[in-house]
């Protein structure tokens, strides 16, 4: 066997001379053999492990174990994870005794509103707090803050950073704390039309370790995942399974739980139910002004922005379609590099409603019917979208369509 001396070893193990006998004499250097006063290394020895810092790790990683558990009373978007009472939800605010969570709820009621800049600017404070929780909650608030601000970059960066926590901490993090990092991740690209890694199928293994709240928001995510890939039945049932299951109503989940039934009816041309589904929406999102939604969801919905709020509620479908423009730009700035896809983004919100109508095989004459409009307008509208689009055929909006 070939050895090396204590001196070779030390300069290779980057420690002491003085280290090194000591690891010898402990008898934790398999293989050492002391010649007269000296010790003969084997020469494919390794290194022994630094006990003391060994502790040190055990103790660091004891306390962050008792933060994990402590800090599991703090909720990941603790707005969206509450039963509020519809038109109660400032109040709730002010009964949310842990600071920390307040203002991320806070954060949550300016998005959900439509204040994107006061969102950003309460969620960058916890970007990088220690806890977790808060930490996920200020990622996703910022990031989609960021699309209506047209400040995508940020967008890219902080869903990155997501990844990257999920990433590094998968191994070490109690399984409620990964069920909130994996419903965060998945939550964020979904809502974006991009590509999952692994699918909707880590979230579906996650979900039962979610809170109420966050579990109904989560059967959002999935049926609108659903939704994507064109099963619009499979997707209404994950809607009725989770309404089925809560034992109180959750506003914010369920409003986007109504909104993707609307897209579902939407697109098997079934308006009238696609209607009492926006209606509900309407009715639990109104009291508090939480329009978000609403204008998110615009070009998915298939007119019926036009068709139900656009005559009672005016000076509401005036702030929605705003939304719906400062989000869509900065949405199409993220997805369609990623994804190849060209969403058009040269047409007016109703223009836009017509076209993924007409994608979808409605004729003029639905179309008319629908939206409360004549038909020479509609005709009007097509014709403007294939000039602008510098297509011919009606047959090739689908390409500039959102699926």
């Amino acid at each position: 066997m070939e050895y090396i001396t204590v001196y070779q070893a030390a300069q290779q193990w980057k420690i002491s001379r003085r280290l090194v006998q000591k690891y010898c004499t402990e008898g934790r250097i398999a293989g050492a053999r002391k010649f007269g006063g000296a010790w003969a290394i084997p020469a494919g020895a390794q290194k022994p492990q630094d006990l003391r810092k060994s502790a040190q790790q055990k103790e660091k990683q004891n306390i962050q174990t008792s933060e994990n558990v402590a800090d599991m009373d703090l909720m990941l978007m603790p707005l969206m994870n509450t039963p509020f009472k519809p038109g109660h939800c400032l109040e709730y605010l002010d009964t949310i005794l842990d600071s920390r969570q307040r203002d991320i709820a806070r954060a949550e009621y300016y998005y959900f509103s439509g204040h994107a800049q006061e969102a950003a600017k309460q969620a960058e404070l916890y970007l990088s707090h220690p806890v977790l929780a808060l930490r996920l909650s200020a990622c996703l608030i910022y990031a989609y803050s960021n699309l209506s601000l047209g400040q995508s970059q940020r967008t890219r960066y902080t869903l990155i950073q997501v990844r990257n926590m999920l990433s590094n901490t998968e191994e070490e993090l109690p399984p409620q704390l990964h069920a909130s990092a994996v419903f965060t991740m998945t939550t964020a690209a979904v809502l974006l039309h991009l590509p999952l890694q692994e699918g909707i199928g880590a979230l579906q293994e996650q979900i039962r370790l979610l809170p109420p709240g966050l579990r109904m928001f989560a059967l959002y995510v999935q049926a609108h995942y659903t939704y994507l890939q064109g099963d619009y039945s499979k997707s209404i049932g994950i809607v009725e399974t989770a309404f089925a299951m809560q034992t109180e109503q959750y506003p914010i989940p369920s409003i986007y739980l109504h909104l993707v039934a609307v897209m579902d009816y939407m697109s098997l041309k079934q308006p009238d139910k696609a209607q009492k589904h926006l209606l509900t929406a309407w009715d639990l999102a109104r009291p508090d002004d939480l329009i978000e939604g609403f204008g998110e969801h615009h070009g998915l919905l298939g007119g019926m922005l036009e068709a139900v709020l656009k005559r009672d509620w005016p000076d509401d479908f005036k702030r929605i379609i705003a939304i719906t423009y400062r989000f869509s730009d900065g949405w199409r700035k993220v997805h369609n590099p990623v994804t190849g896809d060209d969403v058009a983004g040269n047409l007016t919100t109703t223009e836009f409603a017509t076209a993924m109508l007409a994608a979808r095989g409605w004729t003029n004459q639905e179309i008319a019917n629908h939206m409360g409009i004549s038909l020479n307008t509609v005709k009007q509208y097509v014709s403007t979208v294939l000039q602008k689009l510098h297509i011919k055929q009606r047959k090739d909006l689908k390409r500039y369509m959102l699926r």
